[in-house]
């Protein structure tokens, strides 16, 4: 599915105005990308696409990458690494692939899920809290929210289960409209991304602390008051939000979406035991809302309300109706579609193929809709799709 899927139309925003918003505001000029969330799948996918954007010289352009889920994990690293990307006078980062792409795929090799459900179930501590360990032997060390880069502006997303509102995590503050802000959150890199990729219902939820006296006086609507401001329950980014596009959408022209979500496969013989009777239910609100957030997105770039362009994981690399895009079989890519949300390992051969899916369909969507001159660019990988 490219941009112009759809009947034209005043489309209804894929955003809900909040009490701190103003309506009828312009967005400001600007490039933001959002990455879905989708686990391993997503987390490679959106790193064959942030490789074809630094190819384009797009990479070192972005006022504000938003990611929830799975795609917080590659920001998180992105944003930690920023300072070492090493970029040319065209704007190409030179050390992307030893920056980005190489811890991306160990840790790619390394199952976590599976290990942090059976610990928080049999032993002391939650399975959010084994994640959080793992990010941070394996991806983050240290390293907390100070140090991201001021520019572009790292916004790592996760749901607020008590305010209902998300949770947005940054350098410059992580706020929740309801409960407050706290100006530079001190906070690990780990505990962001393990919080917005807090899978529900065997990751998540993730508890944070935090005092009353951290944050602004007076910046939460209604809920600034313990045991909101003290005791936060924190669920998957993807929960409120699974494009990640929340905090992008109300503040720049031009968006860029990268959409690694899954899609719920349909099932002759549902569960009826109450417990995954529940969850099938839970998974068929969560794909209509997904989509219809999605619908919403590609009619606003139709209705020019927003510039920009969006491709996914399920595209049809045909649709896009150019003259010559990179060997993308549609039964090839779907396979790679069909790959299970998860923290689980994921074999060579898989990662780089999701890698060069998600540099393809970037290229594609980037030389129709973005910039039509572009030359057309040559998968990272040489096993193809």
């Amino acid at each position: 599915m490219d941009i112009h899927e759809g009947g034209v139309g005043a489309p209804a925003s894929p955003v809900r105005l909040i009490d701190t918003d103003t309506e009828g505001d312009e967005p400001e000029a600007g490039i933001a990308l959002c990455l879905s969330g989708g686990g391993y799948r997503a987390m490679l996918f959106h790193v064959g696409s942030l490789w074809r954007l630094n190819e384009a010289g797009y990479l070192r352009r972005l006022a504000r990458i938003s990611s929830v889920s799975g795609g917080s994990i590659t920001a998180g690293v992105l944003g930690r690494n920023w300072a070492r990307l090493g970029f040319d006078g065209s704007g190409v980062g030179q050390n992307f692939s030893t920056e980005l792409v190489k811890p991306i795929r160990e840790f790619a090799g390394r199952s976590i899920d599976a290990k942090a459900i059976a610990g928080g179930m049999f032993l002391p501590g939650t399975a959010a809290e084994r994640v959080v360990a793992a990010y941070r032997e394996h991806l983050y060390g240290d390293a907390t929210l100070q140090d991201l880069p001021d520019t572009p502006r790292f916004v790592i997303n996760a749901t607020n289960v008590q305010s209902g509102a998300l949770w947005r995590f940054s350098k410059p503050y992580m706020a929740d409209w309801r409960v407050g802000e706290v100006k530079s959150p001190k906070v690990s890199l780990a505990v962001a991304v393990a919080a917005s990729s807090a899978f529900p219902p065997v990751l998540s939820p993730l508890e944070m602390e935090a005092k009353e006296s951290d944050y602004t006086p007076g910046s939460g609507k209604d809920l600034q008051v313990a045991p909101y401001t003290t005791d936060i329950v924190l669920s998957d980014g993807g929960v409120y939000d699974n494009l990640g596009i929340e905090t992008a959408w109300k503040r720049y022209k031009t968006i860029l979406v990268s959409d690694a979500g899954g899609k719920m496969p349909a099932e002759a013989e549902p569960e009826r035991d109450w417990a995954r009777h529940a969850l099938r239910v839970l998974d068929l609100v969560d794909n209509q809302v997904r989509s219809l957030r999605k619908r919403q997105v590609i009619d606003s770039f139709i209705a020019k309300t927003r510039d920009g362009a969006y491709w996914g994981i399920r595209t049809n690399i045909q649709d896009y109706g150019l003259a010559q895009t990179l060997s993308c079989p549609f039964s090839r890519t779907m396979e790679l579609a069909s790959t299970p949300t998860r923290l689980k390992r994921l074999d060579s051969d898989v990662q780089e193929r999701l890698i060069n899916w998600g540099y393809a369909v970037c290229d594609a969507a980037l030389r129709k809709h973005v910039n039509i001159a572009l030359p057309m660019g040559q998968f990272p990988h040489s096993i193809g799709v």
